[in-house]
């Protein structure tokens, strides 16, 4: 079973949450600030990070910075704020799923499997070769994409939707189905978050950023034509 970081400066929440992980049958440790999750990451192999945001010392978006250096570690967010920049800004720094306290922990459960569910895809998506269309090279092994040689800057998320595209070439994908397939679960709420991500793909992609077509009222459809 996977191996999951806990963090967060309350142990009360420490505690439930790792019950509630032991008794899933996942192996856990914790840690009470970010300072102590980045020397953790450093020396053990996480599946998983679940790391509250509001921190003494350092802080989970510090913290989740420092770790996308070395690391695209899963990492699910947990803060009392619920604002759209917080979640955004988090996003953006290659956060994959985003819990707002107070949370049920059954839905903590959910939103565990399903990023781990999507993370066993991405190891799949890691079989495919390697993707070129003009100046623009995709590799899904190593993560990393280009555009005429000079690497693009392209958060976890971000890739694996420019992966999910490619793999549905002409095809018209509603932002449901997106969600579905790089999330790993049914999205409930506001579709912002899909637009969000797709409008920062789009900013990095530069003179390719018109592969990803809108069709107004559908969804989104990756298009060389």
């Amino acid at each position: 079973m996977a191996h999951i970081l806990m963090v967060d400066d309350e142990a009360r929440i420490r505690d439930i949450v790792t019950q509630y992980l032991k008794f899933e049958g996942y192996t856990c440790e914790e840690a009470a600030n970010g300072k102590q999750a980045v020397e953790m990451t450093g020396q053990t192999a996480f599946d998983l990070i679940i790391m509250d945001v509001m921190m003494p010392f350092m802080d989970g978006i510090t913290a989740l910075r420092i770790i996308r250096q070395n690391s695209n570690v899963p990492v699910i967010l947990l803060t009392a704020k619920g604002e759209e920049y917080d979640k955004v800004f988090g996003f953006d720094l290659g956060a994959d799923d985003y819990v707002v306290k107070p949370f049920s922990p059954k839905e903590l459960m959910a939103r565990i499997k399903a990023v781990l569910k999507r993370t066993q895809h991405s190891e799949a998506d890691r079989a495919m070769q390697i993707y070129t269309y003009k100046g623009l090279s995709v590799n899904p092994v190593s993560y990393e994409a280009y555009i005429d040689g000079k690497k693009l800057s392209l958060t976890p998320k971000e890739f694996e939707l420019l992966l999910c595209f490619i793999k549905n070439k002409g095809v018209v994908l509603t932002r449901e189905q997106l969600l579905n397939e790089v999330w790993g679960y049914d999205f409930y709420g506001d579709s912002r978050t899909v637009d969000t991500h797709i409008k920062m793909l789009r900013n990095n992609l530069g003179e390719y950023r018109e592969l990803i077509k809108t069709v107004w009222g559908v969804g989104y459809r990756y298009d060389e034509a």
